[in-house]
């Protein structure tokens, strides 16, 4: 696995790091986020979309990252599509 760094909070304090990689060799975002609280989990998780199953299953979390990361996430997407990652 070949992670390439991009970004952490800027206002990281101790213990806190949401934080943005991407997986050159699985083509992938990886994201490090705050976990969610039940109450947010629980609306994720009766949220309807269309076309997908409700819930999060086993093997997926829901985050929470920090709106002031959106320009390390334009980053991470820019250098995903850079690197072909599609």
């Amino acid at each position: 696995m070949k992670l390439r760094f991009v970004g952490i909070d800027p206002n990281t304090g101790t213990g806190e790091s949401p934080t943005v990689w991407v997986d050159e060799d699985k083509h992938e975002l990886v994201l490090q986020g705050w976990k969610a609280g039940p109450d947010l989990e629980t609306e994720c998780a009766s949220t309807e979309i269309p076309g997908h199953a409700k819930g999060i299953p086993d093997h997926e979390a829901v985050i929470r990252i920090p709106a002031r990361m959106v320009s390390i996430l334009r980053e991470a997407c820019d250098a995903a599509e850079r690197a072909d990652l599609r």
